[in-house]
Formats: structure tokens, C-alpha cells, sequence
């Protein structure tokens, strides 16, 4: 006789496969995987390079989404057969508790990716942090939360571009930004976009005072050119510098940077990665398009919580998380109460945990 709790945890593992079947339209999904396998069998479609990456992204996606549902569906089917053998033989009870965990994990990634529906979440990723006032402090702060990102990237196989650095005098960082290249990486990370707070004994403080600082993260999608965004010229000024200062190991140091402002947002873009001052003006053009294009996302998204009554606290522009290394340990959402007292973990790229409860939770405000 199986024990409750595998029988509770097998028919959660099946209620929660049968909801995504029935939110997903797998006939639609094959029918846009043969258009775009039909697209790209046409020799034309390499006359424009962009498009055929694109359709070949695209097609892969859907092979793979398929895949995973007929893998999950013979794992539960898998999992009735071990019910059936353990019950004549308690010597299976082994193998049904791995499947039982296995099939536990595979919906688990399937909910995720049920979650990174949006237009634009399999997109590559632009992430920004800006330390607040504060000094070597809060610059500090900001490499150290770089850094926390450039982990969790590369822990996902992701691949890790410096658009511009901008280097502090003492330590840390004034400003930087950097590409995260991979399926998904703006799905991923659009919620991690706010101040975040530091609470630690300062290692610049000769008297080991605790010391409160704040950096702030902004994430918006690598979109190329597929973003229709009239800006004025007149609304621009372009300078164009040379990369100076420490941490050269990212940046070029020829006079190829260019810095953009919009003056009716006050949104300044800065792009110095590569040595063609064409190429960085097209990237950091791209930015301030994609920049623009977040501006809107979250105002229709604070309209809508502001028509529901939401919490205030539920905004891109509050502090959305407190990192405590002294006097306890803790790092704690303000939005999600997800919580943990590995530090050490979180700041080592340790943040998946932390993510999924992000997209679990804006997932239900949007869909009320």
C-alpha cells in the first residue's frame, strides 16, 4: 500500500501537468513550428541573416516545448506503472520515490516556462546597476551586485558581455551594463529590476560602523531593430569619449564611446564594447529603444495594479530587497517574502529561488 504523502504528491504532479496541457495549444504549436521550418527551407531567408537567426530560435523553442511535454507525459506514465509493481512488490518503493522526484522537477521547469510567456521574455537580457549616494560604499554594492548577476549567468550557461563600465575611484563601480546572452535571460530576470539594499559593517569604515547602502538594477530586453520607435533627433544629444579608468579587462579604450541622452525621459544609454564607433551608436540606439519600450511595459502594468487596489510596494522603483550580512544573515523579498540566510549562496549567483517566486506571483496579478 503507497503511503499518503507519494499519493498526494503523485496526483499534484498529475493536476498540475493536466492545467498546463490545457493552457497550451499544441496544435497552433506545431503549425507555427512548420511555418517556420517551411520559412527557413526557402534559400531567400538567408538574404536576411537577423531573420532566419530569429526563425531558427523560434522553431527550436517549439521542438523543445513539444519534447518536454511528451517526455513529462511518459514519466507519468512511468510513475502508474511503479505505483502498480510497488504494490505487489515493496521492493520498487525506491524507484517510485526517485520517479516521483523526477517527475516533480521536470514540472517544476515546465511551470517556470509556462510563466516566460510574455512578447519579449525569451529575449537576451541588458541588466544596469547604478550605485546610490553613498560613495565607495554604495559603489561597492553595485559591483557586488554585478557580480551576484554575472554568477547566476553563468550558472545557467549563459554568456556575459560588457556594453560600458565605468569604474569607481577607490572600489566598486559607478555605473555599468552588460548583455545576458541565452533563451529566456530577460523572462528571466524583468522582475529584478529595482533599488536593492545593503545592510553590513562597512570594510571602508576604520570604526566597523554598520552601514545602510542601496544600488539600484535596471533589466530590459535586447530587441535589435524589431522595436517600431520613432525618436526624434532633436530629442538626442550623442557624445562620443574615450573608455578611461580601471577594470579595462571589459572595455576598449580607442575614442569609440558613445554616450546617448533623451532629453524628455532624462534616460542616458552608454555603449563603449567595441572599437567601431558605428557599431556602439547602433547598440546603444537599440538600448534606448528597448529602455523606452520598459518605460510603457511597466506603466500599463502600474495601471492596472493601481485598478486592482494592489500594495503599493509593488513597483520597479521601490526597494525590492534587503541583503543582511551584520548583525544576522538574511536576505529577504519585500515583495514576495521569499526569504534565506545563506548570504553567501545568494551573492554567489544563488537567486533562482527568488526569481520563480517573482514570476509566480506577477503571474497571478496579471492574470486578475
Amino acid at each position: 500500500m503507497q503511503s499518503y504523502e507519494i499519493n498526494t504528491r503523485i496526483n499534484e504532479v498529475k493536476r498540475k501537468f493536466e492545467a498546463i496541457e490545457d493552457m497550451t495549444d499544441i496544435s497552433s504549436l506545431r503549425a507555427a513550428l512548420e511555418s517556420a521550418e517551411k520559412e527557413m527551407a526557402s534559400p531567400s531567408v538567408w538574404n536576411d541573416q537577423e531573420r532566419a537567426t530569429r526563425l531558427g530560435q523560434e522553431a527550436q523553442y517549439i521542438r523543445e516545448r513539444l519534447a518536454t511535454l511528451e517526455n513529462i507525459r511518459k514519466t507519468i506514465d512511468d510513475l502508474d506503472a511503479a505505483v502498480e509493481l510497488s504494490e505487489e512488490d515493496e521492493t520498487f518503493a525506491g524507484s517510485l520515490e526517485d520517479l516521483v522526484r523526477e517527475a516533480e522537477a521536470k514540472i517544476r521547469d515546465l511551470e517556470l516556462n509556462t510563466l516566460l510567456s510574455g512578447k519579449y521574455d525569451a529575449k537576451n537580457a541588458y541588466l544596469s546597476v547604478h550605485p546610490g549616494a553613498g560613495g565607495t560604499e554604495s559603489q561597492d554594492w553595485a559591483s557586488m551586485l554585478l557580480r551576484m548577476y554575472e554568477r547566476w549567468a553563468e550558472k545557467k550557461g549563459y554568456k556575459v558581455n560588457y556594453v560600458e563600465e565605468n569604474p569607481g575611484e577607490e572600489a566598486g563601480i559607478k555605473s555599468a551594463t552588460i548583455n545576458i546572452r541565452g533563451p529566456f535571460a530577460y523572462g528571466m530576470l524583468k522582475y529584478e529590476t529595482g533599488v536593492h539594499r545593503l545592510v553590513r559593517i562597512s570594510p571602508f569604515d576604520s570604526n566597523h560602523r554598520r552601514h545602510t547602502s542601496f544600488a539600484s538594477v535596471t533589466v530590459f530586453p535586447e530587441t535589435d531593430n524589431d522595436i517600431d520607435i520613432d525618436i526624434p533627433t532633436e530629442e538626442l544629444r550623442i557624445d562620443t569619449y574615450r573608455a578611461g579608468g580601471a577594470g579595462g579587462q571589459h572595455v576598449n579604450r580607442t575614442e569609440s564611446a558613445i554616450r546617448i541622452t533623451h532629453f524628455p525621459t532624462g534616460i542616458v544609454v552608454t555603449c563603449q564594447n567595441s572599437r567601431s564607433q558605428h557599431q556602439n551608436k547602433t547598440t546603444a540606439m537599440n538600448m534606448l529603444k528597448a529602455r523606452l519600450l520598459q518605460i510603457e511595459i511597466e506603466k500599463k502594468r502600474q495601471e492596472k495594479l493601481k485598478l486592482m487596489g494592489e500594495q503599493k510596494d509593488i513597483s520597479w522603483g521601490s526597494q525590492i530587497r534587503s541583503y543582511v550580512f551584520q548583525p544576522y544573515t538574511m536576505v529577504k523579498d519585500h515583495r514576495t517574502s521569499e526569504e534565506t540566510g545563506n548570504v553567501e549562496a545568494v551573492m554567489d549567483g544563488e537567486i533562482d529561488d527568488f526569481i520563480e517566486r517573482e514570476l509566480l506571483m506577477f503571474a497571478r496579478i496579471e492574470s486578475e
